[in-house]
């Protein structure tokens, strides 16, 4: 990646655009292939999920992320340049394609702006195998508009393509233009939706299939093929309307502040969207930082009850087992990239709306190596949504499930083009197209597990996720 200083050509107008394009040409000429130019400007308040409700298209790529207690949020819209893989090298091309397309950027504009630069935006699925009609095993693009906040401050970027022979004036007006209208973005007004109301729900193997999988996954546990595994549900929804799904995830960013709320769209119309509370890693500022999520518990209706259920999880030695089996997963795939993290305090509590988890942060000193998509590579998936052993307990999650997991309790995010990122975990989501909705929740299985406690587990993460989506205001 070159970086060009803002004061050598002025971003701001047209005559300095011009000359900044124009250099971008040539080094497009002197290389005989595209460059990507990649223009970021501070502006005042802008609201990244509302500036891409008001240019959402079905027909392309988009990414929005945000967590409104840490102060955060990135959304990004329309392709410029994208891959789309299966396999086991899925995190590897992935950070391929973005590392080639950031060395043949050039950079300027206000670069101390809150993501600045180009910024890679991605989505990867449980599995490294096709499985999903809707979102392949991997989607990585670098996105024409994004828009962003994060520490107070607020920034938009235009990634342009370059070519050898551009005319550069249609792009420089373009940018213009854009920025232009990021600087006080004219918000369209929606009208009100309805609610939205379900004319059909089913379960993805009929209602019994939960509580007589976790059966058969308890009996393998004492048959000593795993320690623990990870069982999903998934609901199909039919609504008499079509689902909008931005405005699902407005409300869900609204009921889950201390989540990631996220909407992945496909470009043929359909979306992946969610809140979850899990991050998978996250590198910044030379630290490599991940987190444990596991044991769950409901919240309770007053403080005492929730106190109690709050002490009860924090020693129930189910619950601590299973946590522990993620702690040392993690631990010990960090290792095999040479990042040494550890963590010797006891759990706390992640406190949810809805419900509570065991929670351990770790965190580590990452080198220039250490690209976010290799660590996610590594550690997905862990064992909180896989299990471990990790292969016996992925083979048969493929075989007591009875639907495909696609995109769910994978790892979507972005990146920068430095390797700097984030990964989350697309748990507490649901895959949307038109009138139809996929509802995912699932729940860890170790020995001792309850098969109908765990059922009444994921049926506590369905409500929080079908509020948003019906907008019946239940947390």
């Amino acid at each position: 990646m070159k970086t060009i200083p803002a004061e050598r050509f002025s971003a701001r107008d047209r005559a300095g655009l011009l000359e900044f394009l124009e250099h971008c040409r040539a080094e497009a000429r002197n290389a005989n292939r595209r460059k990507y130019a990649s223009i970021t400007l501070a502006v005042r308040h802008i609201d990244p999920l509302a500036v891409l409700e008001s240019i959402y298209e079905h027909d392309q790529l988009h990414a929005y992320f945000e967590q409104p207690f840490a102060g955060e949020a990135i959304a990004g819209a329309e392709a410029i340049a994208s891959c789309r893989v299966a396999g086991a090298d899925r995190f590897a091309r992935a950070r391929a394609f973005a590392e080639g397309i950031a060395a043949d950027s050039i950079v300027t504009g206000d670069l101390n702006a809150p993501f600045a630069g180009p910024h890679f935006l991605f989505a990867f699925g449980f599995s490294d195998a096709e499985e999903s009609d809707e979102f392949p095993p991997a989607t990585i693009f670098l996105p024409r508009w994004q828009v962003a906040h994060a520490a107070g401050g607020y920034s938009a970027t235009a990634n342009i393509p370059v070519d050898p022979d551009a005319p550069v004036e249609p792009l420089a007006d373009r940018v213009l233009a854009a920025h232009g209208r990021f600087q006080a973005f004219p918000y369209t007004q929606a009208e009100p939706a309805p609610a939205a109301r379900v004319s059909e729900r089913v379960e993805c193997g009929g209602e019994t299939h939960f509580v007589e999988a976790v059966c058969r996954a308890l009996g393998r546990i004492d048959a000593g093929a795993y320690e623990k595994i990870v069982l999903a549900r998934a609901l199909d929804l039919t609504a008499e309307l079509p689902w909008e799904p931005l405005r699902c995830v407005n409300r869900l960013r609204e009921r889950f502040p201390g989540c990631w709320s996220f909407s992945i769209g496909n470009g043929a119309g359909a979306g992946f969207i969610g809140a979850t509370p899990e991050r998978l890693a996250r590198v910044r500022d030379g630290r490599v930082e991940t987190e444990a999520v596991a044991g769950s518990a409901p919240r309770g209706a007053s403080a005492r009850t929730d106190a109690t259920r709050a002490r009860e999880l924090l020693s129930s030695e189910k619950d601590l087992r299973e946590h522990r089996h993620v702690v040392e997963s993690i631990i010990r795939r960090l290792e095999s990239l040479g990042i040494r993290a550890g963590s010797e305090r006891p759990p706390e509590l992640l406190q949810l709306a809805n419900v509570q988890h065991l929670r351990s942060p770790l965190s580590a000193a990452a080198g220039p190596a250490h690209h976010i998509l290799a660590i996610l590579g590594v550690l997905h998936p862990t064992p909180a949504v896989g299990g471990t052993p990790r292969e016996p307990a992925l083979a048969d999650i493929s075989r007591l499930e009875p639907f495909a997991r696609g995109p769910y309790a994978g790892v979507v995010g972005w990146c920068d083009a430095r390797g700097a990122g984030e990964g989350l975990v697309g748990i507490r989501s649901a895959l949307v197209r038109g009138v139809r909705a996929r509802v995912f929740s699932g729940a860890g299985i170790v020995r001792g597990s309850d098969p109908e406690r765990e059922r009444k587990e994921t049926e506590i993460k369905f409500e929080a996720l079908m509020g948003a989506l019906l907008d019946t205001g239940q947390r």
